[in-house]
């Protein structure tokens, strides 16, 4: 706690808590400290990454390969360690940002105790305490007002509505509204995990996985695979003992290490390895450049939900709007001349230009200052007030007021109601209107130091302070408005183009928000549907009905935006939620995509997937675009590495069946599959591609393997079978002979990998065509380099052996060919036969 504070505040009659009664209060555990748990631990992160089906799938492979000495055939190994290290150190940074999650902004705060004013640290407030709230600070904790001179909070990051409220004796204050004007005394009624902001936080802070389609797809190729390795891979080792004489021969000779690692060769390449790593590599790199146009992606797998929205919820402040207010102009009453307009003008300037100006005066001098004007000559003042609603100036013999429509006519004679129904038209389109008065009369007290020191701290009281002249006549309205964002426009019709559906949900005012909307045009040249929210049905499927013809919504509390995002889901929309106040971060935790401005509330950052560093909206597109990339080209690749899983499997199976050796090592499909797939997919994932996500990932995918997959098995299976009868070779005593057979597979299989590689990379015009032709040419060249050759086993084929690779090659060209004709054929039909049944 610190020393007394020196700053003069009202006196009162309470004393507040004594330092027993605080002491007491803390040890109870009724202080405003909040317990900081962390969404999820180290250990559970760690655990999540490591202990997966694939890393199982792989690790016992290897460790497989590994007992058998074998280690050159255990590099597929290394895959576990990359891939597990993203997945953690992404979950980590997860979890780092959700642990400093806090509405609240750590500063010192004044309370009331034992006949003194002292200032405390946040987390020193305690239940009961007499708590000062000063203009300019965020309160801390909640509680109910004792006395108030005038205090005016801005609760916009608790209820989304950007205008400020006025509260009276004996209404309760929340934690995380921010007093903009006055000053009040509170009793804390609400600390720690049990005040407001608290429980929004610790709403926020449950953790949520974002859920990829990629992923799904990817884990479900998976879990079928798994179903298929185990029981495989025990049949393969059984057939690769008994080609080499049975049990007691392999055990004896030592050859049931060879078996192994044939058998590990088909599992290896059954599992797509590459595709786990290259999605995670791809959302880091999405990631990467995203950041260097100011977005920041918390989860990695967000990027790919990108791809996928077709709903987009917009909140107005902050995102449509920056939050400032704009002067537009001024509209003068009745026909006058331009001295007339100038004068008033002028005395607007003047009462606005105080020694501290409140936000929407700020706008109105920064508006005219950009016309020419500049401060004038004033006599006498009276400042604005928050309780009285208007200011005044006096000068050139003449009185002029500045404030509230509504206050000033009210206390005027006379009948201004048309007066009042243009402020009503203006304010219904979205503007804030203030009115400028006229009087001859002096100036009403309130131009000493004394009278201001005394508004400042008391509050004016309407009945004793500065008077307005009754006689005083309407001049002209002040228009202001919410500053709309320069790139609002072009980004929701970027947005419209593209098929993704925009909604505004608000706080504010359901006309003012809908004027805000039609200005900004977010349904084209059709007018925006506007409703209150107020009006919603409670039940989630009504909800979703009404909304399909909802373009605006006005008065929206917090839980009714996640309410909103919740029923959108249940007409199978991919939501997208956009914000920057703590009243924004349960629907954006709800969202399939969150996205938060950089100058958000903690809170909200925190539970968002993407952060708009510099508050910008037009980075949206861009965000989007780069979703679309990865997810269109993360198709594209995937049909690389399914292909692999099909023809590894079939060709086990193959294996199996006929009981031959297995016809390559798992050293041979590392090589292969890195030129082939691996690196040429990595490129291929990095190519511009703004391809709307469509629905049917895996069937796609599979679709496009299953030919592809099919024609690489048969063409090895094929050779396995054809050539040791026709070539004399004995693949089963003598090594040499399984060497030479082996070497020719692998170039098959590289071959066909070609072949797939332009399938995928098509058109091949241009770059793409230069892609294929290097992995192609870097293949031969390594069987050329003696290190290369040696450690993956490369064998160049000489004399006979040469003649019967390059048949076996035409074959295996024929029967791509024949598997990509038969393709759409064979789909044809069973597309009409699942049609008749």
């Amino acid at each position: 706690m610190s020393a007394t504070t020196a700053v003069e505040m009202p006196e009162i009659g309470a004393t507040g808590l004594t330092p027993k009664e605080v002491v007491q209060r803390i040890e109870s555990g009724q202080s405003n400290a909040v317990k900081t748990s962390s969404s999820r631990s180290v250990q559970d992160i760690v655990r999540a990454n490591v202990f997966t089906l694939f890393n199982g799938i792989i690790f016992a492979a290897m460790v497989l390969v590994l007992i058998t000495g074998s280690w050159r055939d255990a590099v597929f190994g290394f895959v576990i360690i990359i891939n597990t290290g993203i997945g953690i150190v992404t979950e980590l940074r997860a979890k780092r940002t959700l642990d400093r999650l806090s509405i609240l902004v750590a500063s010192e705060f004044l309370v009331h105790r034992d006949g003194r004013d002292v200032e405390v640290p946040h987390n020193e407030i305690v239940l009961d305490d007499l708590l000062w709230i000063r203009a300019g600070e965020q309160v801390p904790a909640d509680g109910q007002i004792i006395q108030t001179w005038g205090l005016e909070l801005d609760e916009s990051m608790l209820t989304g509505e950007s205008r400020t409220v006025r509260h009276k004796v004996g209404e309760q204050v929340y934690s995380g509204a921010t007093a903009v004007s006055g000053m009040a005394l509170v009793k804390v009624n609400a600390v720690g995990s049990h005040s407001y902001a608290a429980t929004l936080t610790a709403q926020a802070k449950v953790y949520k996985k974002t859920v990829s389609d990629l992923n799904k797809g990817i884990n479900t190729i998976l879990k079928f695979m798994t179903f298929l390795v185990v029981p495989l891979c025990i049949l393969l080792i059984l057939s690769q003992i008994h080609t080499v004489g049975g049990w007691g021969t392999a055990l004896s000779t030592g050859e049931w290490r060879q078996a192994v690692v044939s058998a590990v060769a088909g599992v290896v390449g059954m599992i797509p390895e590459g595709l786990v790593l290259l999605t995670s590599l791809n959302f880091a790199v999405a990631a990467m450049r995203l950041a260097r146009h100011n977005t920041l992606v918390q989860e990695l797998e967000s990027v790919e939900t990108l791809a996928r929205v077709d709903a987009l919820n917009l909140d107005k402040t902050g995102t449509i709007t920056d939050g400032g207010i704009a002067f537009n102009r001024l509209v003068m009453l009745d026909s006058a001349n331009a001295a007339a307009e100038q004068a008033a003008t002028q005395a607007l300037y003047d009462c606005c230009n105080e020694e501290q100006p409140n936000g929407t005066g700020q706008a109105v001098l920064a508006g005219l200052k950009a016309q020419g004007y500049g401060a004038g000559a004033v006599e006498s003042r009276v400042p604005f007030s928050s309780a009285r609603k208007w200011s005044a100036v006096r000068k050139s013999g003449e009185t002029w007021y500045m404030g509230a429509p509504e206050v000033i006519i009210s206390a005027l004679e006379g009948d201004y109601s048309s007066v009042l129904q243009q402020v009503n038209e203006y304010a219904n389109d979205g503007n804030r209107v203030l009115l400028v008065a006229q009087s001859t009369a002096p100036l009403s007290e309130g131009s000493c130091r004394q009278k201001r020191l005394r508004d400042a701290v008391e509050g004016a009281n309407v009945s004793d302070g500065p008077q307005l002249d009754v006689q005083a006549e309407p001049v002209a309205l002040v228009l202001c408005s919410e500053k709309i964002r320069e790139d609002a426009e072009r980004t929701l019709a970027w947005f419209r183009e593209q098929g993704v559906r925009c909604r505004v949900i608000s706080g504010d005012n359901p006309v003012t928000v809908g004027a805000i909307a039609r200005r900004v045009k977010l349904t084209g040249d059709h007018e925006p549907v506007a409703m209150d929210a107020r009006e919603l049905p409670e039940d989630v499927n009504e909800l979703a009905r009404v909304l399909e013809n909802v373009d605006v919504l006005g008065r929206v509390l917090p839980d009714q935006k996640k309410a909103i995002v919740k029923a959108l889901h249940t007409q199978n929309h991919v939501v997208a939620m956009t914000g920057d106040g703590v009243n924004d971060a349960l629907a954006i935790k709800e969202a399939d995509l969150g996205i938060a401005m950089g100058n958000a509330a903690p809170a909200t950052k925190a539970v968002a997937q993407v952060v708009l560093v510099d508050s910008k909206f037009s980075h949206l597109p861009d965000v989007v675009a780069r979703g679309r990339q990865v997810m269109a080209n993360m198709e594209r690749v995937a049909s690389l590495f399914l292909v692999k899983t099909v023809y590894s499997a079939l060709i086990s199976l193959g294996v199996v069946l006929t009981q031959i050796p297995y016809p390559y090592l798992p050293r041979h499909i590392t090589y292969i599959g890195a030129l082939t797939i691996g690196m040429p997919a990595f490129i291929l994932a990095l190519a511009p591609n703004t391809r709307r996500y469509i629905p049917g990932f895996l069937k796609r995918v599979v679709t496009f393997a299953l030919p592809g997959g099919i024609a690489t098995a048969l063409s090895v299976l094929l050779a396995a079978w054809v050539l040791p009868p026709v070539m004399g070779w004995n693949v089963t005593g003598d090594a040499a002979d399984l060497s030479a057979l082996r070497a020719t597979s692998a170039i098959i299989l590289f071959a066909m990998g070609v072949f797939v590689l332009a399938r995928v990379a098509r058109p091949l015009n241009g770059w793409r065509g230069v892609l294929v032709a290097v992995f192609a040419a870097a293949g031969v060249i390594g069987a050329f380099v003696p290190f290369v050759a040696n450690f993956f086993a490369l064998i160049l084929p000489t004399g006979a052996t040469m003649v019967a690779t390059l048949i076996a090659l035409a074959g295996s060209a024929l029967i791509f060919a024949l598997c990509l004709w038969l393709a759409p054929l064979v789909r044809g039909l069973t597309g009409k036969l699942s049609r008749r049944h």
